[in-house]
């Protein structure tokens, strides 16, 4: 079982709305995961909201984090510092 780390979006038409998911890679995108383990509003100013403790356990367990994730973990790393 491959494990990702993806977005899953909600929210409505033209208000998305996305959690950071942990999931197997054969799943829908708005489906089963195993665990959230943040969310991102693009709407909103300061919309990056990471479990950095969860995302690092779950990188070294070996799942690998969507190009879009990586970059969206990036930007809240240079937001903190």
């Amino acid at each position: 079982m491959s494990v990702t780390i993806r977005l899953s979006r909600h929210g409505g038409k033209k208000k998305p709305y996305y959690r950071v998911v942990v999931s197997d890679s054969r799943s829908p995108r708005d489906g089963k995961f195993i665990e959230q383990v943040g969310s991102y509003d693009p709407k909103a100013a300061a919309g990056i909201k990471l479990n950095r403790e969860k995302l690092d356990s779950w990188i070294k367990k070996g799942a690998k984090p969507s190009q879009t994730v990586s970059e969206l973990m990036k930007k809240s790393r240079s937001n903190q510092t």
